[in-house]
């Protein structure tokens, strides 16, 4: 079941493909991302998740189709200009500076938003607004006591939130987060679930997870992929309830 955009869509994909070969990876896939909501994308290894990702961050060019962002045709636009248009991408294996304490990864981040982010002389008034919006990403992930810490001595849960203070140092309107639960512990995930939680008041976010307890705990609504094609749409409820999905994912509980 297709979902067509509609009033307060920020984010649309229209008859989204991506072939590898004689493979459909995406095929066809028509999905429109409210604004403000929280938009997860399920399915099983293989349904097509993370392709259908790197098509709306510009990681991958379409076979068919094209992507709109507020209205604007962003379809094969490079990751660079997409991000500097307001969406952030996280991956599923952490991309951050070892090297760099966390208030530096920070900084190159909010750095990069500036019209002349290569620019190493500059006004002293922009370092302070660039210093300024680093830590204030860090406050918001939840890492405002390491910004001194280099980031290959944090743990694999702190890496994460670190890579998200980078997104919101770059101040996004959508994120856009591949697994970040992946790989955690217990008492991380916990910690990265409130995060995304506090996110959603100021963001859109889409969030690929297999972690159902989390999404059916964060999300508004969710997509179901199968095969690299939308198998359904729809609120929690719906989507818990729905027999297809049941038979293609979630797993009957008379199932054998």
């Amino acid at each position: 079941m297709a979902d067509s955009g509609r009033a307060g869509t920020i984010l649309e994909a229209v008859g989204l493909s991506k072939q590898f070969g004689a493979l459909a990876a995406v095929n066809n896939v028509t999905l429109g991302f409210e604004s403000g909501r929280v938009h997860a994308v399920i399915g099983p290894n293989g349904a097509g998740k993370t392709t259908f990702l790197n098509l709306l961050s510009g990681e991958m060019r379409p076979s068919a189709g094209n992507v709109r962002f507020k209205g604007q045709d962003i379809t094969g636009a490079p990751p660079n200009r997409i991000s500097r248009l307001g969406i952030g991408r996280s991956y599923q294996r952490t991309n951050i500076f070892l090297a760099l304490t966390c208030l530096e990864n920070c900084w190159i981040a909010a750095q990069s938003r500036l019209p002349s982010s290569m620019r190493f002389v500059r006004p002293a008034h922009r370092l302070t607004s660039v210093r300024e919006q680093a830590e204030r990403a860090l406050a918001t992930c939840g890492l405002a006591g390491r910004a001194g810490t280099v980031a290959a001595a944090m743990s694999y849960g702190e890496q994460r939130q670190l890579e998200i203070g980078m997104m919101l140092a770059a101040r996004p309107q959508l994120l856009m987060l591949d697994e970040p639960l992946a790989g955690m512990g217990h008492d991380e995930s916990l910690q990265v679930i409130d995060l995304l939680r506090r996110l959603a008041a100021d963001h859109t976010l889409i969030l690929i997870e297999h972690d159902m307890d989390a999404v059916f705990s964060i999300a508004d609504r969710i997509t179901v992929m199968v095969n690299g094609e939308v198998l359904e749409t729809g609120s929690i409820e719906q989507i818990r309830g729905s027999p297809a999905v049941q038979e293609a994912y979630l797993g009957r509980e008379d199932a054998e």
